[in-house]
């Protein structure tokens, strides 16, 4: 049954259609298409107040010089927003047949029957499916798109969207977000409630030379627990597209929250995220990520440890192979005392694939006996590949304990020619290696993710051994 019905909407100046009769935003950002993208959503005042500041902050803010090059993403040349031309669901049977027959080949709707307390479907920027079960309703969690969060829980999402956590003035790609995001999802755990089933969003970018902006808020009231598993998919076409995501996480005094993120975009793509996450005392965050595909990757998870005791995990795999160039990396701000974090990025470069490694952890002046390690893996399969490294640790006071260790090499020779002579092919024995490399963070992934992610994995290295 629909949940609310999104009739086509007439035409106003800063919408057009397309080739195929899809509406679309004309193209790059302007006041009008700000305007006319609330107007289309219903939004409050309060919500198109932050979109115009936003907007203002993206036109002061300049392009990063700095990680993968960004001078072939001409934002002027992109489509920002797409308006529904379906409507939202809580039933899978009532989804649109194309919609229906791609979340079905991707295994979501058997997913959330078997092994998954809720799920939220978003299609080329548009909130299609909104499911929870009902015993996890009862309990008063709250998981829905943010589009619906924002219209009927606005006294739960104001004080916390682009307030504290990621503000529209940390950069310029967070400013485009604030004026234009669509989609996305929110999930509000009440005090003491631990939910012993993952919830799920799931994100499909459908259109040629568009951008998406998905906005995920996360809220983990006092001694709570669970376990967010996002996934993120789009088509591959001859022209470049843009994501540029934020995910906040506010995880309260004694809670507990996991991000997972398997993410496999096609090599056209920008993936430029914000994600951050403000951890309160004796409270964890656990970041645990895979990242296939895409052209160029800026990507910084961020934990800010809040109140004494809190600790942040940040697990993270990520695969470049050919033309594809990731610069990734996680930060930590250990701001109170007795604070925890253990950092581990594994990064496999192939067929001249980059990867980089840009981390920060930065000890406060208040993080006495606080502890942090962070290990970072490269892993190169032939001699055209890169991986680098640039940590970065900041220490504001000497009573704590901060470990580092990098490593950057090729894929063993021995160890090939040992597989070799037990029987295998030269890929069957690559492939072995590089499943025993990044262990560490697949067995941190829910087991059908970590067998989706070995799977990328292989596909990518079909014939990149050398």
């Amino acid at each position: 049954m629909a949940i609310t019905e999104n009739p086509r909407i007439a035409k106003p100046s800063a919408i057009e259609e397309d080739e195929q009769g899809q509406l679309v935003a004309r193209k790059g950002i302007s006041p009008e298409v700000v305007e006319e993208l609330s107007k289309v959503k219903g939004e409050p005042d309060w919500m198109r107040e932050k979109r115009r500041r936003s907007a203002e902050i993206y036109e002061r803010k300049p392009v990063p010089t700095w990680g993968v090059d960004l001078s072939g993403l001409d934002l002027d040349e992109l489509v920002l927003y797409s308006p529904p031309t379906a409507g939202r669901y809580d039933s899978w049977d009532d989804v649109p047949t194309e919609m229906k027959e791609t979340y079905e080949a991707l295994g979501i709707p058997q997913a959330e029957r078997e092994h998954l307390a809720g799920v939220v479907g978003v299609w080329r920027q548009e909130p299609v499916y909104e499911g929870l079960k009902k015993e996890y309703a009862d309990l008063g969690i709250l998981f829905c798109s943010m589009d619906t969060a924002v219209t009927e829980y606005p006294d739960l999402v104001e004080p916390y969207f682009m307030t504290k956590c990621v503000p529209p003035q940390d950069n310029k790609f967070s400013a485009l977000h604030g004026a234009v995001w669509s989609g996305g999802s929110f999930l509000y755990v009440p005090k003491g409630v631990k939910v012993d089933l993952p919830l799920q969003a799931y994100f499909r970018m459908e259109g040629a030379g568009e951008g998406t902006f998905e906005h995920t808020l996360i809220i983990a009231d006092e001694g709570s627990e669970v376990n967010y598993i996002e996934g993120c998919t789009a088509q591959t076409y001859s022209v470049n597209s843009m994501h540029s995501a934020v995910v906040e996480i506010f995880v309260k005094e004694g809670a507990k929250a996991r991000y997972t993120t398997v993410q496999n975009w096609s090599k056209d793509v920008y993936n430029l995220n914000t994600k951050r996450a403000m951890v309160d005392a004796e409270g964890t965050v656990e970041w645990v990520g895979g990242s296939m595909g895409a052209k160029f990757v800026m990507l910084y998870p961020g934990s800010f440890l809040m109140g004494e005791g809190a600790r942040a995990d940040h697990l993270n795999v990520g695969v470049a192979s050919g033309n594809v160039w990731k610069d990734t990396g996680a930060k930590v701000m250990h701001l109170a005392p007795n604070t925890t974090s253990n950092i581990l990025a594994k990064s496999i470069s192939m067929d001249g694939g980059v990867m980089g490694y840009r981390g920060l952890v930065r000890m406060g002046h208040n993080s006495q006996g606080s502890k942090a390690r962070v290990q970072c893996d490269g892993l190169m399969m032939d001699p055209e590949s890169r991986s680098d490294t640039w940590p970065d640790i900041q220490i504001q006071n000497p009573h704590v304990t901060v470990a580092h260790e990098a490593v950057v090499g090729k894929i063993s020779d021995e160890q090939l020619f040992y597989l070799q002579s037990r029987g295998l092919s030269e890929e069957e024995a690559a492939s072995m290696i590089v499943n025993g490399f990044i262990e560490p963070v697949t067995k941190e992934l829910p087991m059908e993710y970590a067998v989706e992610l070995n799977r990328l994995i292989q596909l990518e290295m079909e014939g990149s051994v050398g």
